[in-house]
């Protein structure tokens, strides 16, 4: 049975699509874009755990987020 790990984040909307090609190339798909709680947008991602590894995303969040940082 396949396992998966989901993943939130905000979608910059003049950096839309730098941020779901790069979550894309992590091996991230997107299943649901919905409005934020306090506007903007919010991507719903998910992937294969790969073995069971919990908590994978944690790191790739990570690295996003800082990839992202100071581009608002």
């Amino acid at each position: 049975m396949t396992t998966w790990e989901y993943l939130t984040t905000p979608l910059l909307i003049h950096n839309t699509a730098a941020i779901l090609n790069n979550w894309g190339k992590q091996g991230w798909e997107l299943v649901q874009v919905v409005p934020g709680p306090e506007g903007g947008l919010v991507a719903y991602f998910k992937r294969p755990t790969g073995g069971g590894t919990a908590n994978a995303g944690l790191g790739a969040a990570e690295a996003a987020a800082r990839q992202f940082e100071g581009q608002q």
